[in-house]
């Protein structure tokens, strides 16, 4: 660490910023996931009463999708406020104390209160690790940077699911917690020695020496900030709401509550879906590996279309492919061309709402881009919330096949429209310029 302007900073490794910020994401994804795996054990009553009931396992699971939006909303604005770095360490230490405790809960009440606290850290690392990846790339590649590192997410669900093959049988539950709360402690240490503020943080307080010092190290080009006058730093959540941004505001908020939506309900009932197709529970399995499949390409395909097109454009045109694919799901095909089907939903569905964080990452200045992600994600969370309870509805009513599909493309289709209405900022032209 060395001063700057009489401030500290921090010049670590430059090779490790994206993988870093990749590493935090991974952890989201392993919170997808770990309930799920552990549901079918804790509530298991063969050998008699079971450590929680289905009603209990489901508050659960929404108590910490609770504490997922709230961690976005409230951490996403901090990091305005505080800096990315202090904001993302501190975001990976809450989950990683609070995953700890969830292995030592004696019981649901004790769970869901951990779990509740380890959702409100967890939802500030996407916001701050899109802020930060997107200032280190440089908007003109944003897209790129933040689909790729969003693959994490379903590197850490797979991993997730493959470490539950191992440890449930052999180590029981709570060494699947401990699972994900040891790597996040182990990388603690590393992010404090390697993950640096960003320059354009620091240019927006007041800092540039130590910004042009960081940006020296880094290899990254520091430019001045787009002054927005409708931007103001000192309250971000209220210039979100101005007028010069209210517009867009709503739009990205609309487009993240559909697109978590789809992601969520598609995870959590796609099987279900496609058992009341017919095509059997083993089928609906296989469809949902390549589901996120096919996410993983379509994150890394999403992000070069979009530097390429433009943001928006891309995230457009993502939103009514997915709607396409989804509804094309409700017709009954050779079981050969659904796995393509269901693979290009994947591509589609699960990175058009990762092309909406780079776009509002790369479309407001540095004074309000994380509270922008922030609110972004945390109105998505209320999406991922309201996604698991639709497919649930309908799949009560019997209406999931085909319906349910008709219904998700419709979804999907809304999102594709809301973000249409978004208007460029000062900020995005002097990125395109």
């Amino acid at each position: 660490m060395v001063a700057a302007s009489g401030r500290g900073v921090v010049l670590g490794n430059p090779a490790l910023v994206a993988p870093l910020c990749w590493a935090a994401i991974i952890l989201d994804g392993f919170d997808l996931v770990v309930l799920g795996a552990l549901i079918p054990t804790l509530t298991n009553d063969t050998a008699g009463t079971p450590w929680m009931t289905t009603g209990q396992a489901t508050f659960i699971s929404m108590i910490g999708l609770v504490g997922m939006t709230l961690g976005a909303l409230a951490i996403g604005t901090a990091t305005d406020i505080i800096g990315r770095r202090k904001a993302l360490i501190g975001a990976v230490a809450a989950f990683s104390v609070m995953t700890m405790l969830c292995g030592f809960a004696q019981g649901p009440v004790s769970l869901g209160l951990y779990r509740f606290l380890a959702g409100v850290g967890l939802g500030g690392c996407l916001p701050t690790a899109i802020a930060l990846v997107t200032e280190f790339s440089g908007r003109s590649a944003a897209g790129k940077a933040s689909t790729t590192m969003m693959t994490g997410y379903h590197v850490g669900a797979v991993a997730t699911a493959l470490l539950g093959l191992v440890f449930l049988d052999t180590l029981g539950w709570r060494a699947m917690f401990f699972a994900g709360a040891i790597p996040g402690l182990l990388l603690l240490p590393v992010m404090w020695r390697h993950v640096p503020e960003s320059p354009a943080f620091l240019l927006a307080k007041g800092q540039p020496e130590a910004a042009r010092r960081v940006a020296d190290h880094y290899n990254i080009t520091l430019e001045a900030p787009v002054i927005d006058p409708a931007a103001k730093a000192e309250v971000p959540i209220r210039t979100l709401l101005s007028p010069g941004f209210l517009r867009n505001s709503l739009a990205i908020w609309v487009t993240s509550f559909c697109g978590l939506l789809l992601v969520y309900a598609l995870n959590t009932w796609l099987p279900k879906l496609m058992v009341q197709a017919d095509y059997g529970l083993a089928q609906g399995l296989w469809f949902l590996m390549l589901l996120n499949a096919g996410a993983v390409v379509g994150l890394l395909v999403a992000g070069r279309v979009g530097d390429r097109i433009g943001l928006r454009r891309g995230s457009i045109l993502w939103f009514l492919c997915g709607a396409i694919f989804l509804a094309a799901l409700s017709v009954r095909m050779p079981i050969a061309a659904l796995y393509v089907m269901v693979f290009l939903t994947g591509c589609f569905v699960f990175s058009a709402q990762v092309l909406v964080y780079a776009f509002t990452a790369a479309s407001h200045p540095p004074q309000v881009r994380a509270t922008a992600v922030g609110m972004s994600a945390g109105v998505g969370r209320v999406g991922a919330i309201v996604g698991p309870l639709l497919g649930g509805l309908l799949v009560g009513l019997g209406l999931g096949h085909p319906w349910g599909f008709y219904i998700f493309a419709i979804v999907g289709f809304c999102g594709a429209v809301a973000l249409s209405m978004a208007r460029e900022t000062a900020t995005s032209r002097a990125s395109r310029s």
